[in-house]
């Protein structure tokens, strides 16, 4: 693996987990609402959400170390766009930790359930954001020939890519 980058790997954890969240939150919240299961048991989605927000600043870190050679093929603007999806899935992350750790240490009541219904609903937030970020990191690879800048095969530029696409 010495000349292959490190991002793509890494980006499939935050973003298998985005996926799996809403679930996990829905399932125990649900629970913990009908006394089901005992108040602890949502340091379980505390802990997977930062998880899921560590793999995110990971791969964030992993990506803008890669950028430069990246961005010699794909040029900047589509760089741009996945790195700045990139971020708000980061910074929703964030957020939905937040609130996540807020109902685990919130008073039993109102205050908890909301923090419980709030983290629910941030859950499908940083999944949608995964999507659209997923969604620009593919474009850069299979739109936009990202991959060759690590397979040591000389392809041209976005720009004359378009080019031939308009001939």
């Amino acid at each position: 693996m010495s000349g292959l980058p490190l991002h793509p790997a890494l980006v499939h954890l935050p973003l298998g987990l985005a996926f799996v969240m809403p679930f996990l939150v829905l399932i125990l919240a649900w629970a913990l609402w009908r006394g089901r299961a005992p108040r602890r048991t949502w340091a379980i989605v505390v802990a997977l959400q930062a998880v899921l927000l560590a793999g995110g600043l990971v791969a964030l870190r992993t990506g803008e170390a890669q950028e430069d050679r990246v961005e010699r093929i794909v040029g900047e603007t589509a760089l741009a766009r996945h790195e700045a999806a990139a971020q708000q899935f980061v910074w929703a992350s964030a957020l939905t930790l937040a609130l996540a750790v807020a109902g685990l240490l919130l008073k039993e009541g109102g205050p908890t359930r909301s923090a419980l219904a709030l983290t629910a609903l941030a859950s499908v937030v940083v999944t949608g954001l995964a999507v659209r970020a997923g969604h620009a990191g593919g474009q850069l690879v299979y739109v936009h020939g990202a991959a060759s800048a690590y397979s040591g095969v000389d392809q041209p530029g976005t720009e004359a890519l378009e080019e031939q696409r308009d001939r």
